[in-house]
């Protein structure tokens, strides 16, 4: 059973991202504040849930929420500040487009950087404790699964519409045959060859 809320006193908004693991194309993140009667049976951590279960999830938490935005930052961001960076600032983008703003942010995961004077707290597995958390999930997700789509209308071989980017045999298997596009993030380990990038975990300077 998910939480409704962290804290009761300050009005929370919730944050996770999608494709973070992913070989090409953006990672995307999302921010939802839920009124606190939010409830509907199929909210989850949206990996937990059916593709067909999340599409139908998203309208309804488009419509219910209180606000919501999604942000992304590209391939070529990623490359240059490394993927958990880019993590964090698709989140603080996210939060910048909330037409209210929190006043308390749950955040999925175990590293953040502070978003201006709001206080925050980082959750473990956030996605499958707490209702805003599983509800950014869902819509994280569901809005990158629906780019990688239609990324793949130009880029087929890569079958993005099944695999969304991310590191299957298949997708490793037409790097090969194919080589690497435009979207491909050129830091990530693409060949079956090639060593993985250390990333450093250093604080973002430029938020």
């Amino acid at each position: 059973m998910l939480k409704k809320f962290f804290q009761r006193d300050l009005v929370e908004a919730g944050c996770d991202e999608a494709g973070r693991g992913c070989l090409a194309g953006p990672v995307f993140a999302a921010a939802v504040i839920l009124p606190l009667k939010f409830f509907h049976p199929l909210l989850n951590d949206s990996k937990q849930m059916t593709e067909e279960e999340r599409d139908e999830l998203r309208p309804i938490i488009e419509r219910d929420a209180i606000t919501w935005a999604v942000a992304q930052v590209n391939h070529r961001m990623i490359d240059r500040i490394n993927i958990l960076k880019a993590s964090i600032l698709a989140m603080h983008k996210a939060l910048d487009q909330l037409q209210h703003r929190p006043q308390f942010i749950l955040v999925d995961g175990n590293r953040f950087k502070k978003y201006k004077s709001i206080p925050h707290q980082c959750i473990i597995e956030g996605d499958a404790k707490f209702s805003s958390i599983a509800a950014a999930s869902v819509l994280a997700k569901t809005h990158r699964d629906e780019y990688m789509k239609q990324l793949h209308e130009s880029f087929p071989h890569y079958n993005w519409k099944r695999n969304k980017g991310y590191a299957t045999e298949e997708h490793r298997q037409q790097i090969s045959i194919h080589g690497i596009c435009e979207h491909h993030r050129k830091t990530f380990r693409l060949f079956y060859n090639e060593q993985p990038e250390l990333f450093s975990e250093e604080i973002i300077p430029s938020l």
